[in-house]
């Protein structure tokens, strides 16, 4: 098992030095991002809140993002755009919050409508920087994909945090 909650762990100390917050916008993942910044004691403290915007439904209701703008923005789910927007969006609609984190992919055991395989994940960190990064597992395996994503997702937040002057 990938030791998430390590990273949760990790950027929840970070944010609480830095005195920031996050909100957190994930699809694939499941919930396993919000849980492991969760898991630490006095999360409160930096936890603003998160959705799981896994349908159109959800993503309409709880980050207020229009599928239809988004197709007429050439915006598709599970892709590096999306992930900024969604990051941005589930940061703004928290209201004064330091960052927004997004992770959106496919987890398998099969690909999505676009064309991206099983395994393919998008996140993005958006704040003082904003940054989206890829990640593709090459596996089908769907729960050790959601690891996979949740991971990746905690350690770019984490480096996001290391390497950047607080807001």
């Amino acid at each position: 098992m990938h030791d998430i909650y390590a990273l949760g762990a990790r950027a929840g100390a970070l944010l609480k030095e830095r005195r920031e917050t996050v909100a957190v916008g994930e699809t694939s993942a499941g919930g396993l991002i919000s849980a492991s910044l969760l898991a630490v004691p006095g999360a409160s403290a930096y936890f603003a809140g998160g959705a799981i915007t896994y349908s159109a439904r959800s993503i309409r209701g709880l980050a207020g993002i229009s599928i239809d703008q988004m197709r007429a923005d050439g915006i598709r789910s599970s892709s590096e755009p999306y992930a900024l927007l969604l990051a941005s969006e589930i940061r703004a609609r928290h209201g004064r919050i330091s960052w927004g984190l997004s992770e959106t992919g496919a987890a398998g055991p099969d690909g999505n409508p676009y064309g991206d395989p099983a395994g393919h994940t998008c996140m993005a960190v958006v704040g003082a920087v904003s940054i989206a990064r890829t990640l593709r597992t090459g596996s089908d395996d769907r729960v050790a994909n959601m690891w996979a994503f949740a991971e990746a997702t905690l350690k770019l937040f984490v480096e996001v945090l290391e390497t950047t002057d607080p807001v």
